[in-house]
């Protein structure tokens, strides 16, 4: 998942995490608290980095206000300018406007995901209404649209060179997805709804948030059976560490419900936890977000009809690959009877060892987990545990970097502790070289542990991305995980799908590094496309030359070995139904909510019977249920957009297929040279459908991806 910079998200609608109180002066003079840390200049080596040791809640709502005063001063010198309309004194000016509050926002991002505090969301959820004035301010402005439709209009008749072409197309498209064309009334009302809109999206993840945090469940010591030495030493240290010295804590995240779910053998305390988890949100309780989805829903239908649009869905997919609601449903639509067919055959599977083992039950949602796993090791005779002990953090790092090496020639060289500032002590930071010239592309941060005050998930976001309309810029890139922290000695391990998920964000990051663009712009996504890039990386996680070199046993160092290798590629196509369907689930809930009427809709009411019409299995439930959809109701960035997963699914299946018959396989030198110039360097300086032409010679066909998944490719495509 990829959160933008403020500077990315300006023009589109809603800006996420955030909100503001009241209006920012304009004066031709702004002062500016030389003291608040937050607003002076990015200093040190590498360009310049954040301030993230000297940060403070206390300096952030000032920082923020003053970002955005001094924003709509650059953007009232574009107005204001008597000269003629022109590519360079509006477009390349409004690219340059705001880098100052681009720069505050790097820290109001950490302090929103990475570092949150009941302080913060105070001021958060007072900042709220007041950003989306400030962003309403700049895509109404209507002197500002005119002189972008002038160059617009300009361009239409004279074309400009590709790339500043594509920057007015973008430009101009977004102002009028967003209003810009309304009569003055309509305005009005659009700003308001997108004013009502920031405090609901603020106010859902805070309640999810909530949730997460206050949901513990704290086991003793006669309640660990099937768990790991190291998940049972990580659970003690956190229970220790909330004050519940003696006991084992199962947070409320997915990165310890996961493994707790499949191999505690406490059936009513698995229960427990799976309710706890996917009830967030859902509680009946002041941290509620059904009402607030509701609300969400309503005015997004409004102000999609201000514009025109019969829903929400047409108006938001018209510039994404998909380009209409009923393109994306198609593909899920596809896919989805075979994914269900597969649970029922994946559920049958476990029933029958249920039944072996005399236990007695019918296959719930909390023994999915469980019981598949028992599946896994029966079928496949492949433990998960034992596959654990093979996949190392560290390890998986530095596998990383020779993914990184090979494809990208980039070469990632630990920073000093001290040299750059970090935010928390888990963070860790490398510089990213040219191999062979040696040339500083940027620094990458990870940090990888969950802790109290960090959302939840896995991500991907820039502190600075590269563009060179003002000259070079290096990128300043971080990668963000939810692994729980181990006890202190011992090594930190994760799950074969959590290995896949580190390289799946790593994939972001090296799409960031990547980057040739000249304009802050056109390093925007297409999000049903830019998820391809992160998604086709997984794939080297399974190539012979990471897991011969980088799979080692923690303890002793000796390689993983090939007779367990095969065992985990013999099971690759393994747990697919359910993989697939409770993300499928959540994708077409998404896309099924925004186009249905929200006229008093009851969402738990739709969720349930929506997933019934859709003969959702009873044995397992949506990856994301609709009260903690913090994708689609915390922000607007994958509202009616997490289809494009599975969209970019479908490009990677067939792209990975390109690599798989190479010469030279994953690492054939031809491929990677076509993988960076067509589909990681251009980022959105061309239409993301004629890129991937460019590189495969054709478009993508959704054979590979059936083939994929293990399930039936149909008779009309093969």
């Amino acid at each position: 998942m990829i959160l933008k910079s403020l500077k990315a998200t300006l023009l589109c609608s809603i800006v996420l995490f955030a909100s503001c109180k009241e209006e920012p002066k304009k004066e031709d003079t702004i002062a500016m608290n030389t003291d608040n840390v937050l607003l002076q200049e990015w200093t040190g080596p590498y360009q310049g980095v954040p301030a993230f040791d000297k940060m403070s809640v206390d300096n952030i709502k000032e920082a923020m206000e003053t970002g955005m005063a001094l924003s709509l001063k650059d953007i009232d010198a574009i107005v204001n300018n008597s000269e003629a309309p022109t590519f360079e004194n509006t477009i390349v000016a409004l690219e340059a406007s705001g880098e100052k509050l681009n720069d505050v926002y790097t820290y109001y991002g950490i302090l929103s995901s990475n570092m949150s505090s009941p302080e913060f969301r105070d001021i958060q959820t007072e900042l709220a209404p007041k950003l989306s004035d400030y962003n309403s301010e700049i895509s109404q402005n209507e002197k500002l649209f005119q002189r972008i439709k002038a160059v617009y209009d300009a361009s239409q008749k004279n074309p400009l060179p590709a790339d500043q072409q594509r920057v007015v197309d973008l430009t101009y498209k977004r102002f009028e997805m967003n209003g810009a064309n309304l009569d003055a009334e309509k305005k009005k009302r659009y700003a308001e709804i997108n004013k009502e809109l920031s405090s609901l999206y603020t106010k859902f993840s805070n309640n999810v948030l909530h949730d997460e945090e206050n949901y513990v469940t704290y086991l003793n010591k006669n309640q660990l059976g099937g768990l790991s030495e190291s998940f049972i030493s990580s659970a003690a240290k956190i229970a220790t560490d909330k004050g519940e010295d003696g006991k084992y804590a199962i947070t409320n995240t997915r990165s310890s419900m996961d493994p707790f779910l499949t191999y505690s053998t406490e059936r009513d305390l698995r229960k427990l936890v799976w309710n706890n988890y996917y009830s967030r949100g859902d509680n009946g309780d002041d941290y509620d977000n059904n009402n607030i989805i509701a609300e969400i829903l309503k005015l997004r239908k409004e102000r999609v009809g201000l514009l025109g649009y019969d829903n929400y869905a047409e108006w938001r997919l018209q510039d994404r690959m998909a380009k209409t609601p009923e393109n994306a449903m198609a593909l899920m639509e596809a896919v989805w009877p075979a994914a269900i067919a597969r649970v029922e055959e994946e559920v049958a599977d476990m029933q029958a060892i249920a039944d072996a083992n005399g236990d007695n039950i019918t296959i719930e949602p909390w023994d999915y987990r469980y019981y598949a796993e028992k599946v896994r090791q029966k079928k496949y005779d492949l433990d998960s545990d034992e596959v654990k002990q093979y996949l190392h953090l560290d390890k998986l790092t530095e596998a990383l970097f020779y993914t990184a090496g090979r494809l990208f020639n980039y070469k990632f060289t630990p920073v000093e502790e001290g040299k750059v500032p970090v935010f928390h002590d888990d963070v860790k930071v490398w510089e990213v070289t040219d191999k062979d010239s040696g040339k500083h592309i940027g620094l990458w941060y990870l940090d990888p542990f969950s802790r109290q005050g960090k959302r939840s998930g896995a991500w991907a976001t820039t502190y600075r991305s590269y563009t060179s309309f003002q000259g070079e810029t290096n990128v300043l890139a971080s990668n963000n995980s939810n692994f729980v922290k181990p006890a202190p000695g011992e090594a930190v391990l994760v799950s074969w799908d959590d290995a896949t998920t580190f390289f799946h964000e790593f994939g972001h990051a090296l799409h960031f590094f990547s980057s040739n663009v000249k304009y802050p712009t056109l390093n925007s996504g297409v999000r049903d496309y830019t998820e391809f890039q992160s998604q086709l990386l997984e794939r080297w996680l399974s190539t012979d030359e990471v897991i011969n070199q980088f799979l080692v046993h923690h303890k002793t160092g000796e390689p993983i070995p090939a007779t367990l290798v095969e065992k985990i590629k013999k099971a690759s196509t393994f747990n697919q139904g359910f993989g697939t369907t409770e993300y499928l689930a959540s994708a077409l809930i998404d896309m099924k909510l925004h186009l249905a009427d929200p006229t008093n809709i009851d969402i738990d009411k739709f969720e349930r019977e929506t997933l019934a019409e859709l003969n959702m299995p009873d044995e397992l439930p949506m990856r994301h249920r609709t009260p903690h959809f913090g994708h689609v109701f915390s922000g607007e960035g994958y509202a009616t957009a997490y289809y494009g997963y599975m969209w970019a699914d479908v490009l990677t299946s067939d792209a990975s297929e390109a690599f798989r018959d190479a010469p030279g396989g994953f690492y054939d030198a031809d491929m990677a040279e076509k993988l960076v110039k067509y589909l990681f360097a251009p980022r959105n300086s061309m239409d993301p459908a004629e890129a991937y032409r460019l590189f495969r010679g054709r478009d993508a066909k959704i054979e590979a991806l059936m083939r994929d998944r293990g399930f039936p490719v149909p008779e009309t495509t093969k």
